[in-house]
């Protein structure tokens, strides 16, 4: 995950590498970003912060219970083991 302030330098540099007449996918080829990304980062005259950290996520539903675990972890924690 890129830092806030390093996501705002590469898409000021790929604007600006842009309007002195780069190819906006050889711009973000230099960074080893994608098109897309960029786009994604790029805001109404900003630059986006990244949403994954703060995203809901759904508990998976293989997740073991309180009580399973607990059971797990008396079994392995035996002496025998």
């Amino acid at each position: 995950m890129i830092d806030p302030s390093n996501r705002a330098l590469a898409v000021e540099l790929i604007q600006e590498a842009n309007q002195n007449g780069a190819r906006l996918a050889k711009a973000c080829e230099e960074l080893n970003i994608s098109v897309w990304t960029y786009e994604r980062w790029v805001e109404d005259a900003g630059v986006k912060v990244d949403q994954r950290p703060i995203a809901k996520r759904p508990t998976p539903k293989n997740m073991l219970s309180d009580k399973e675990r607990d059971e797990i972890l008396t079994l392995v924690t035996q002496e025998i083991y």
